[in-house]
């Protein structure tokens, strides 16, 4: 009976760090007890089906409380891995509010409980809707299955990788990010080039007064027009998850 428990404490530890770090799961608006239940359930079930890569027999209490820590470690990376790409279409509104002078304007996230910008918030909902549509849920469950294929319960994952992963995904945010506001960083300039050249040619023109409507509406129509891209970043977000994850 002991020797179950700790199989089972080492897979909901691993889990339970996982879905910590989760970003839809991770959500203040979804029940503590909904997510309890749905750790659990998960848990048992990868339990169930998971073999060990140890002799829980043959393991005392302080290898058992090292163990546990790992199995908490690993999930952890996992879920911080994946956080750290869902935030890449929030990063890419917030370098949009940035061009049309809204980054002052800030609101409580529903999902989240903390401040946010409004863009960056709306870009993030329309994209969590795709991706929710998409069965990108299914996604969540194929990458624990693969950790325990990488890692059964019990092995020890090399720190290298751990790092090596969560580092690779904090660049592969930038990059992506910037890669999905420069069409609208290229608009900004071009605008920003056109109204240098009215405050040459007409000198008692007001730019400031002009400047902020202007970028605020080409703003607007941009992300309008960033939607489709937003679309196509849910396809590309599998592969990423493919290659990043210390798997």
């Amino acid at each position: 009976m002991a020797e179950r428990l700790l199989g089972f404490a080492m897979v909901l530890t691993r889990i339970s760090g996982f879905f910590m770090l989760l970003p839809v799961f991770g959500w203040k608006t979804i029940p503590v007890r909904v997510k309890v239940a749905m750790t659990v359930l998960i848990a048992i079930f990868f339990s169930t089906i998971t073999p060990l890569a140890i002799d829980p027999q043959n393991v005392s209490l302080p290898e058992a409380i090292l163990l546990i820590a790992n199995e908490a470690t690993y999930g952890l990376a996992l879920g911080l891995v994946v956080a750290v790409m869902f935030s890449v279409v929030k990063l890419s509104g917030r370098i949009i509010e940035r061009q049309m002078g809204l980054l002052m304007a800030q609101i409580i996230d529903p999902l989240t409980g903390e401040r946010t910008q409004p863009l960056g918030s709306l870009l993030e909902m329309i994209f969590v809707i795709l991706f929710l549509s998409a069965n990108g849920h299914h996604l969540f469950l194929l990458i624990i299955s693969r950790s325990y294929e990488a890692f059964p319960a019990g092995s020890i994952p090399t720190m290298p990788v751990l790092a090596t992963g969560v580092i690779r995904a904090g660049s592969t945010m930038f990059l992506a990010s910037l890669r999905l506001a420069a069409p609208m960083l290229a608009a900004f300039l071009v605008l920003m080039v056109v109204l240098a050249v009215l405050a040459r040619i007409v000198p008692e023109m007001n730019i400031l007064f002009i400047s902020m409507p202007l970028r605020v509406g080409l703003g607007l129509l941009m992300a309008a027009m960033f939607l489709p891209f937003i679309n196509g970043f849910v396809a590309e977000f599998a592969e990423w998850m493919g290659k990043l994850l210390p798997l």
